[in-house]
This record gives C-alpha cells, structure tokens and sequence, in this order.
C-alpha cells in the first residue's frame, strides 16, 4: 500500500529493524535492532554491519537449523511458546528454562523441560543449558509425582529422528509412572547380555578413540564405529 500523501515511506533499513523487533524472542534481539535503527543515521556502511548483525540473530533464534520438520513451515512451537506467542499449560520458568505440560501426553503430568534458546539436537545444546535443565529435573519430577500420586517417573529424550524426535528444538520428557500405566517396563523387551569377544573390544575401542579426538562442537562427531554397529 502506498505512504499517505505527504509522507515519506520509511527507510529500509527502518523497516527491517522493525520486521527483526517482531521475530526475535530472544534477550539479544533489542539489541541489534536498536543499533541497526539507528546506524541508518551514521552512514550505509554502519547500517549494513548492523543489517548483517541483525540477520545473524534472527537465523539463530528461530527454528531455522531444524527446518520444516519442526512445527509448521519452519517455525518453531518451542519457540513460539517462550516467546508468549503460543498458548502452553506452564509449570515452571526460570531464566534457562521453561516446564510444560505435553499437548499429547503419555500419562497425567508428562511434561516437558524445554530450553528457552533455540537448539535442535543434544548435540549442538551448550553443556551449561544442559546442566540448567538437569539441574531441574529433582524438584519438578518430585512436584509432579506428588501432584499425580505417582512414586516414579521416566526422564526421556527422544534425539534425532530416527530416535523419535518429532519437534527439533531440544526437549526433555518427564513422564510420571504408575504399577498398572500400561506404558513399557524395563523389561519390555528381550535382552541379552553382552559378549566378552572382540567385538565388544573393537566397539570400546572406536568409542574412546571418538572421544579423545572430539571437538567441542560435538554435533560434528562422525561415527567410526566397527562394520556392523
């Protein structure tokens, strides 16, 4: 639609500040939309650092690295609902994270323990979000036991998509136990025990030598595991 009559359509440097102020749930996204805003003023050299700043955030605060496979067109659920812009049953919120209830759960009080960065595998999650969301799981597993009138709980993650993982952004299950749930037991499968032969030796092996040689980005870990594993 065109400016009204006597008005200057904004600039678009202004246009895409106030575009990345609506997509970035971020603490970091005021930031650089500030700065990009303003270093319009001081010159298009200034304003493209800033456009180039402020795109970067934008591509790591969505659900960008998961894709389409995440929830609808590439936008992130998880993402939506710490940004307030989905509805979510909230249990707990701190600075690193969120606890919901699961939309589809597998037994009263299944809830989910969600980081409030964006992250779509184990892998690329921090170790010290990591820690936040572990650090977490005594007092809400207990609350939630408690509320539910469970004595047990499983602690799920579901990491990659053969493994189960439906929304890629990373996410912890929490899921409440009882004696007649009908859920699986830790018997539920058959289960032998291990060989003592060498190809027990050669996994071991391929599994240390993976890790003394990992970098500490550990979503570009290749697997060198034996032939057949």
């Amino acid at each position: 639609m065109p400016p009204p009559p006597g008005s200057s359509a904004p600039a678009p440097e202004r246009r895409l500040a106030v575009l990345l102020s609506h997509f970035r749930p971020t603490r970091e996204a005021p930031r650089a939309t500030i700065r990009l805003a303003s270093a319009e003023r001081h010159g298009t050299a200034a304003a493209a650092e800033a456009e180039a700043e402020a795109e970067a955030g934008l591509s790591a605060s969505p659900c960008a690295a998961g894709g389409s496979r995440s929830s609808g067109g590439g936008h992130c659920v998880f993402c939506n609902i710490v940004a307030g812009a989905a509805p979510a049953f909230k249990l707990y919120e701190d600075d690193e994270c969120v606890c919901i209830l699961d939309v589809k759960p597998l037994t009263t009080g299944h809830s989910l323990i969600i980081p409030k960065s964006h992250y779509p595998s184990l892998q690329t999650t921090p170790p010290t979000v990591l820690a936040a969301i572990c650090s977490k799981l005594p007092l809400l597993g207990t609350a939630i036991m408690k509320a539910t009138q469970c004595d047990a709980f499983n602690v799920l993650i579901n990491n990659g998509e053969k493994a189960g993982q439906v929304i890629f952004h990373t996410h912890v299950h929490i899921i409440p136990r009882s004696k007649d749930d009908n859920l699986w037991s830790s018997e539920t499968y058959s289960r032998n025990p291990i060989s003592h032969g060498q190809e027990t030796k050669d996994l071991v092996s391929s599994i240390k030598e993976v890790l003394s040689s990992s970098p500490e980005d550990y979503s570009t870990v290749t697997s060198s595991a034996p032939k057949g594993f």
